[in-house]
């Protein structure tokens, strides 16, 4: 799913797994870790690149430049003392907590070895068992594993027999993985991105397929590219974790490459894609409340691009193509003619204004190619409220739906022949989906994969045909039999009905007596992430209570559940979490000494916060690379991202009123002498998102905090605790390998 996809689902209140890679907190982005041993970098250093003042989303004309080696890069400027001061004391304190983590390390020695073993063995037991994801074209199967690309045919790619393309060390790059894969619609050449742990920016590669592959082209600092034709690829750079240029290039006879499009809003992120019948390429530009979109016609891919519907505030979506229409993911409108009614797992459309006015979530519009502005736009199918959709796919005749409504997942399909909807509910256990490529819109079956943090995932095939589910039993895996799933509903301080997912050991006793481990996200309109974790299952099995709470301000019930939970409402989010804590205590669900809470990036706006306002119902927090400092990072409007982040958290700098609201709740500001609970914090010294120098302060004060409270007190039992912090040399703000997972 591309990122603009993702941009415009998270927008519209759906799901997508990788959105929260772009919009977590900041900082300034260091160049790129991947180095090949020798490539052809595009230069934009020359006078073709220059910056020039354009309106907002505005087509710039053709330009064409070499691409050559050597670019330079201009001098540091000389700092001023009181930057060199700051660069001394933010050293001092790192050396400080590095010193502080060498000597507490060692008291957990035996039970790293432990956990590590254990992890180790879930892992052979149950992830290596899984397949990777496959791409067909036609009667050729391509897939990666152990960052080699491998060729097989439909056929056979069961059996095992595939032969290697090639692998990334024979590209010359070390320390990378292979991020994402686009082959050409001929499939004589192979675009893919490589990324390293210790950075967010990834570098193309375009190589020539054959017997013996051919590295034609290496682009630096790209996020997305698509190909618009069989040896035209559209990309995108990305710079100080923004991508705003689009730029065209090609490998056969006039071999060049030029600027298309260019973003002059900061809100804006820029991504490409590509509809599933090859039509269009779509270049999505989307800030969090609005989206505008460019079509480039695939059968004409050196004509500018045209507009489908400029911006309009508050106004979200998404493209793809059928038959001469486009079909429209948007939240345009107001669903005023139909209402969808279940009914014998169909759904069939009727004309029921009265019902439909409650109904304002995201909706399914279309309109033709030729006159594709919203005053043409045409209702197909509308969410009922409360109702998200985590994820979409068109097919030839078919539109696929990914649904989750009270914590339940749905699919829903709808069909462009019969004009009925099926709609089945997916089994009670999965929490997550992860829709499998599928490059042929004709294809005939639907696949994807479903599960949670203790299921590991299972695949699933829709058949358009039989209009029927099937568990696909690739390889046989031990299933998980003893993990119970409970969903609970806590009443917020608003009377607001929070969902939470808990799972427990069905044989564990006296739960009151069991450790819980709660998690909370709660920004961005994102659900929580609930994949599957080795360690989720670990500590199930080792008589763990683990408890998601989705928060307002997080996705999981909607746009509006979003909505509920970001700027001047920040605070309901707090009181959500306070809220389903006592709700999991109330119901015998652990207690507060053996509950802790965990968060990571903007989720540690909500913990940290609740670690300040009720700490008495905690006895440890675990955060990593968490957003502690909203107030000062919002102020700081020279960071990259600081910008389109108001569209979250607000404008302190122009809105006296917004600056005294973050203020309230910012975890760094409210730290107060009081008895508080353990804090491990995981920071990483390359984090391009949440700067190292916040996190270090804020334990710094937390710490001197929780002394202070301490030496004022005579109070039997008092005690002082653990405020831990990790500084990982290595890993970043995203996903990291799984061997440094395991390490951490």
């Amino acid at each position: 799913c591309c990122a603009g996809l993702r941009n415009v689902l998270q927008g519209l209140s759906f799901s997508a797994k990788y959105y929260s890679k772009h919009h977590p907190p900041q900082t300034m982005c260091p160049y790129s870790k991947i180095k090949p041993k020798t490539c052809h970098i595009l230069d934009c250093s020359k006078s073709t690149c220059t910056h020039r003042t354009a309106p907002p989303g505005s087509i710039l004309p053709c330009r064409f430049f070499s691409c050559e080696e050597g670019t330079k890069f201009p001098s540091k400027r000389k700092q001023n003392a009181s930057t060199v001061t700051s660069d001394l004391l933010h050293k001092n304190l790192l050396k400080s907590e590095q010193e502080n983590w060498n000597d507490i390390s060692p008291i957990y020695k035996a039970m790293t070895k432990r956990i590590k073993g254990k992890l180790e063995e879930l892992h052979n037991m149950y992830t290596l068992n899984s397949e990777s994801p496959r791409i067909r074209f036609g009667e050729n199967v391509y897939f990666e594993e152990n960052g080699c690309i491998f060729l097989a045919k439909a056929d056979d790619v069961d059996e095992g027999n595939a032969d290697i393309l090639f692998s990334i060390e024979d590209l010359g790059f070390s320390d990378a993985f292979i991020q994402r894969i686009r082959i050409s619609p001929d499939q004589r050449h192979m675009a893919i991105s490589l990324k390293s742990e210790n950075s967010e920016e990834a570098t193309c590669v375009i190589i020539k397929l054959g017997n013996l592959p051919v590295v034609e082209k290496v682009i630096p600092s790209v996020f997305g590219f698509e190909w618009a034709a069989n040896d035209v690829l559209y990309y995108t750079t990305q710079k100080n974790l923004k991508c705003q240029n689009v730029f065209m290039t090609t490998f056969t006879y006039q071999k060049h490459t030029k600027l298309v499009y260019t973003e002059q809003d900061a809100r804006f992120f820029v991504d490409l894609y590509c509809t599933k019948d090859r039509r269009f390429l779509t270049i999505n530009s989307n800030s969090k409340t609005t989206s505008e979109v460019w079509l480039v016609d695939c059968r004409h891919p050196f004509e500018s691009p045209a507009l489908v519907q400029a911006r309009t505030t508050g106004v979200l979506y998404h493209i793809e193509h059928r038959k001469d229409q486009l079909y429209i993911l948007t939240t345009y409108g107001e669903p005023a003619e139909y209402k969808a009614i279940l009914t014998d797992n169909y759904i069939h459309w009727i004309n029921l204004d009265t019902y439909c006015r409650s109904y304002r979530n995201s909706k399914l519009m279309k309109a033709p190619v030729a006159s594709s502005g919203k005053e043409n736009w045409q209702l197909v199918y509308a969410l009922e409220k409360k109702t998200k959709l985590v994820d979409f796919e068109m097919f030839s005749d078919n539109c696929v739906m990914f649904l989750k409504n009270a914590g339940h997942l749905y699919l829903n399909v709808i069909s462009f022949v019969s004009h009925s909807v099926q709609s089945i509910k997916l089994p009670p256990w999965a929490c997550e989906f992860e829709l499998e490529s599928h490059p042929e819109h004709t294809t005939s079956t639907c696949y994807f994969q479903l599960s949670s943090p203790v299921h590991p995932p299972k695949r699933f095939a829709y058949s358009f045909k039989e209009n029927n589910l099937i568990e696909q039993a690739v390889q046989e895996v031990p299933i998980i039999t003893n993990c119970h799933t409970t969903r609970l509903l806590a009443k917020s301080k608003d009377e607001t009905l929070v969902p939470i997912t808990v799972f427990h050991n069905k044989n564990s006793k006296e739960l009151h007596r069991r450790p819980l481990l709660v998690h909370v996200y709660g920004a961005y309109g994102i659900d929580l992430n609930m994949s599957f974790k080795e360690e989720k299952l670990m500590l199930v099995e080792e008589g763990w209570i683990l408890a998601y709470c989705h928060v307002r301000g997080g996705g999981e019930q909607g746009l509006g559940w979003h909505r509920d939970g970001c700027q001047h409402k920040k605070l309901k989010g707090l009181h959500d979490l306070r809220a389903c804590i006592t709700l999991l205590h109330e119901l015998g669900f652990s207690q507060p000494k053996h509950t802790a809470l965990a968060a990571a990036s903007a989720g540690g706006v909500l913990a940290g916060a609740l670690c300040n306002t009720d700490p008495e119902l905690i006895r440890a927090m675990v955060l990593q690379a968490p957003f502690v400092d909203v107030l000062n990072t919002m102020m700081k409007t020279h960071l990259p991202l600081t910008i389109e982040e108001q569209e979250e958290w607000g404008n302190p700098l122009e809105d006296e009123k917004c600056m005294k609201y973050i203020k309230s709740y910012c975890p760094y500001q409210n730290i107060q002498p009081q008895c508080y609970p353990s804090v491990f914090i995981t920071a990483y010294e390359n984090d391009e998102r949440t700067p190292l120098k916040g996190i270090l302060q804020y334990v710094q004060k937390l710490r001197k905090a929780a002394l202070d409270h301490a030496s004022r007190t005579s109070k039997k039992g008092n005690w002082i605790p653990n405020i831990i912090l990790d500084v990982q040399a290595s890993g970043s703000h995203c996903d990291s390998s799984w061997e440094h997972s395991l390490d951490e």
